[in-house]
């Protein structure tokens, strides 16, 4: 450690620059004193330059003593300068104020507050060094996007997974979603999901974020954990004056007819001497919705008892549904989100910052499940189903099961399973300039929490014949006797409660040194280094506990109170009636602990293996210069080591011949590995407006923890073996990027490449038989996958056009790409070669079309994204597709007076469902309908500088 100090002080001595030059330092901001990021402030005839960062600040070190003419360029905006006088060692303080009088759109007025959010994100994208997507706060409000990940689609190559109709795991440039990272300013956020590292974008309200930047080429001062890509969600800043933002508004959701509630506010402002700032804000939406879902699960091999249960006979059939659900959801979802940024400006070389922000959503949910399930093997005989000549089963025995899920009555469950899901992060950091060296650093703690208490499901269940439709789109069962499946005749098969909770802590820290270098040119290169810290917890502790109720009571579903829940406008179609239930009611009000009233027993076989305890530490440290090699060309090179510690607890069941509970054990395992990635970016400006970028990095992506975690499930019974593996590698990629940019006068963009991925050691969950004769599920490391793919994107103001055709602007962008996946093996242990990697859309594009005058804005808006499988089976016909999506969405916003406006957002036009299916696209696995949301309200902004 001594060493690294004496290092570093050496370092510091040998480029602290001359003693007879200074710095400057500033913030540029708009007439309204909001920030202005990506602006390029250069000294011309020093051939000296830099850009301003996300909070519009800039440092120019080294800057010889005299008086100077600072040059501020900004896309669509006339140049403008200011004279600055440097005295010899010391850092001088500028505020530059852009205004909208210096616009040069040829009379296209630019809609928002002075300077556009499209503006701001273009110049920011435009300056950066390496390949990325910039989308600001302001550009998110053109489209009706409540929440973050819903937002984040909108970006070239990107895709959404949707849960419960919102935008929840992303998906970038056709990579699964725990292959991306999602960071909050510059560090990494937790995940509250059990399983994976994914992040719920979903849980974060659009309107708490300033901006998005989307690095598709991460250099080495970014952490390497981002395969496909790294998503910076960067929070909202002090205002250099006083700001007042506030919304409310409602809605309606047509699959339930029920209310949508949301309002938000922002409050900032800076003391007289322009030291201190702060800003507070809060969101909050409440959506009472639902879905309409059908689920069915395929299987090609058929058996029955031909005279006893050791003697069974196959009979060649088509593929049919072996198990058919009908479900209905009905959803609440209160999502609220808190935040409070504060900096100081201590003195002209030192600011701290403290920034925060608290993410809240409860998810109360019943669900009503009519699940179908085959009776075939020994429990069946010749006499119980029928074949017809083409080979389809048409008819056979069913268990069918009718399951009410809910929860306690009272309190915030009001008798319902609630989920209450939370993200809180808090940091500190600084920014410091001694002589020529520039010092940053930062602090935080993160936490990302799931729970789910009193978690309850009464089911029934009966035995009949069902008549099957053999549709593989819109698989349907119906009873042969409409009698034998009256629902009051269920009778009574299991009562349970159960308690999840995941967490996961994460304490990070990170320090920046930059000094100037000019090795090739006399101004503009640096030297950067630093070293970060993570310190990673994820834990799940569940439970579960069955329930007998003591007395006659609930031997039949028609002897306790019940509602019917069949829908005639069912989204699947009017013949899915799904019939009467238990009532949420009556089960929220069950007393399970009164012993007078049921018997309880815990069934540790259910829950121990989900439990878990990871620890995983992660140190790095990097090193990269940024060089002019011409007045053109410039290069940015580096190396970052990042070295991975991981402790790990699991557990053991074990089930014996009669498939009963036979004990466990705790297992714990370590595992460690460093990961060396270079990387370098080349930057060639063609012209002031054309940049042309090629890349080449490395970036890893760490395994899930459900498969990293040593657990062990041995069933003697089935002769199955569900296994982790903590021996597990990262997956690593090699990444080769060429992009093309244009940037229009008229704040737009115009822009094409290419990109390759190289992949090594991907994870996916292998099947085969051991030695013994037993079926193992575990998850291996593939051998090596490659991603090609091609991007285009398009933002323009078609001011060309004549009269008011001038107002019209086009957002178009789409991506292709082809995968190949090596290494996976089928459960006979061939190796496949017919699949994609994994979670790889082919094709998606956005395209949008607006128009705005200065009063009023409208902009139709579409986004498409490919099937692609999403699960890999045992065979081709058992792997699971999540298949193409589209979705329509329109929002309309007129302003009343210049500081209020009216906005209108309707989404899902085309009522687009979720559906997985299997093998082939005509075999749905599951089909959800969500249908069409309006919203609508009032937006204030005040501003005062």
């Amino acid at each position: 450690m001594k060493h690294y100090f004496t290092f570093l002080f050496l370092t510091f001595l040998s480029f602290s620059g001359s003693s007879q030059s200074g710095n400057i330092q500033g913030i540029i901001t708009d007439e309204n004193g909001i920030t202005v990021p990506g602006a390029t402030i250069t000294i011309e005839k020093l051939n000296k330059g830099v850009v301003s960062d996300f909070d519009g600040k800039f440092t120019m070190v080294g800057v010889p003593e005299g008086t100077h003419t600072l040059s501020i360029k900004y896309l669509g905006y006339a140049n403008f300068e200011e004279e600055v006088t440097v005295t010899a060692a010391k850092t001088t303080n500028v505020n530059i104020t852009l205004t909208s009088e210096s616009t040069e759109l040829n009379e296209v007025q630019v809609v928002g507050y002075a300077l556009s959010g499209q503006a701001r994100a273009l110049n920011t994208q435009k300056n950066k060094p390496n390949i990325t997507n910039i989308v600001s706060t302001d550009q998110i409000g053109k489209f009706p996007d409540a929440n973050i990940g819903d937002a984040v689609k909108r970006i070239p190559g990107i895709t959404m997974q949707v849960d419960q109709g919102e935008a929840r795991n992303i998906i970038i440039r056709g990579l699964s979603p725990q292959l991306n990272s999602v960071t909050l300013n510059g560090s990494r956020i937790p995940s509250a999901e059990g399983d994976n590292r994914n992040v719920q974008m979903d849980l974060i309200p659009a309107d708490m974020i300033q901006t998005i930047e989307v690095n598709k080429a991460v250099t080495p001062d970014m952490e390497a954990d981002a395969l496909g890509g790294s998503v910076n969600l960067i929070t909202r800043t002090s205002p250099q004056g006083f700001r007042l933002s506030a919304t409310a508004g409602s809605g309606i959701n047509f699959i339930t007819d029920k209310r949508i509630i949301n309002g938000s506010f922002l409050l900032g402002d800076r003391s007289a001497n322009q030291k201190f700032g702060w800003m507070v804000a809060a969101s909050i939406n409440d959506n009472d919705f639902g879905s309409d879902n059908i689920e069915a699960e395929w299987d090609d091999e058929f058996e029955y008892n031909a005279g006893d249960e050791d003697n069974l006979e196959g009979v060649d059939v088509n593929p049919y549904a072996n198990v058919f659900e009908i479900r209905e959801y009905l959803v609440q979802r209160v999502r609220r989100s808190f935040s409070a940024n504060l900096d100081y400006k201590w003195n002209s070389n030192n600011n701290l910052y403290f920034k925060s922000i608290y993410n809240w959503r409860d998810d109360r949910e019943n669900r009503f499940r009519l699940e179908h399930e085959i009776l075939d093997g020994e429990d069946i005989g010749i006499d119980d189903f029928t074949v017809d000549a083409n080979g389809n089963l048409t008819s056979f025995p069913v268990e069918a099961k009718r399951q009410t899920k809910g929860g306690i009555a009272g309190g915030r469950k009001k008798n319902t399973r609630l989920e209450d899901q939370r993200m809180q992060n808090y940091s500190i950091g600084g920014e410091h300039l001694a002589n020529s060296l520039q010092i940053d650093w930062m602090a935080s703690f993160s936490k990302a929490s799931e729970e789910r208490l009193n978690e309850r499901y009464l089911e029934y269940e009966s035995e009949y014949g069902i008549s099957f439709n053999n549709d593989e789109d819109k698989p349907f069962f119906s009873p042969l006797d409409t009698n034998d499946a009256l629902y009051n005749d269920f009778e009574f098969d299991e009562l349970t409660e159960e308690n999840q909770y995941t967490e996961e802590t994460d304490y990070n820290a990170f320090v920046n040194f930059q000094l100037p270098l000019n090795i090739f040119d006399k101004e503009n290169g640096f030297l950067k280094f630093g070293a970060r810290a993570r310190f990673k917890n994820k834990n799940r502790d569940n439970d579960f506990t069955e329930y007998s109720p003591i007395g006659a009571e609930f031997e039949f579903l028609g002897g306790i109170p019940t509602r019917d829940y069949s829908d005639s406008d069912f989204n699947a179609g009017s013949n899915y009636l799904i019939g009467s239930f238990a009532n949420p009611v009556f089960l929220g009000g069950l007393d399970l602990n009164n012993s007078d009233l049921f018997e309880g027993e815990n069934l540790p076989d259910e829950y121990l293996t989900a439990n878990f305890d990871v620890d995983e530490n992660v140190y790095a440290a990097y090193a990269m210069t940024n060089q002019k090699l011409s007045p053109k060309l410039s290069v940015l090179a580096g190396l970052r080591v990042e070295h991975t510690n991981i402790k790990s607890t699991g557990n053991e069941i074990i089930f014996n011949e009669e498939g009963d509970f036979d004990g466990t054990n705790q297992i714990k395992t370590e595992n460690a590995y460093t990961n060396i990635l270079p990387g370098v970016h080349f930057k060639y400006d063609w012209t002031k407006n054309t940049v042309v970028r090629f890349a080449w990095t490395n970036t890893l992506a760490r395994p899930n923890y459900v498969d990293l975690v040593p657990f062990r499930e041995i069933n003697n019974e089935d002769e199955e073996i569900i296994l982790g593996n903590s021996d597990l590698d990262p997956t690593t990629s090699m990444n080769f990027d060429l992009m093309g940019e244009h940037y229009f006068k008229s704040v737009g963009i115009v822009s094409a490449g290419v990109f390759y991925k190289d992949i090594k050691d991907f994870t996916y969950i292998f099947q085969f038989e051991n030695e013994g004769g037993f079926e193992v599920f575990q998850p291996f490391n593939g051998d090596d996958a490659s991603i090609l793919g091609f991007e285009f994107a398009l933002q323009r103001q078609l001011d060309f056009l004549p009269g008011f055709a001038k107002n019209f602007s086009i957002y178009l962008n789409y991506t292709h790409l082809s995968s190949d996946a090596n290494g996976i093996r089928n459960e006979d242990g061939d190796e496949r070669n017919d699949l994609d990697l994994p979670n790889t859309a082919p094709n998606m594009f956005n395209a949008s079309l607006g128009y705005a005058t200065k009063k009023m804005s409208f902009r139709l808006s579409s986004n498409y994204s490919d099937a692609y499988v999403d699960e890999i089976g045992g065979r081709a016909f058992e792997d699971r597709y999540y298949d193409e999506q589209f979705f329509l969405d329109f929002n309309a916003n007129v302003a009343i007076t210049n500081n209020l406006r009216f906005y209108l957002d309707i989404n899902n036009i085309t009522n687009q469902p979720l559906r997985y299916y299997q093998g082939v696209s005509s075999r749905t696995m599951q089909l959800e309908y969500y249908q069409t949301r309006l919203t609508f309200g009032l937006k204030y902004d005040l501003f005062k500088k």
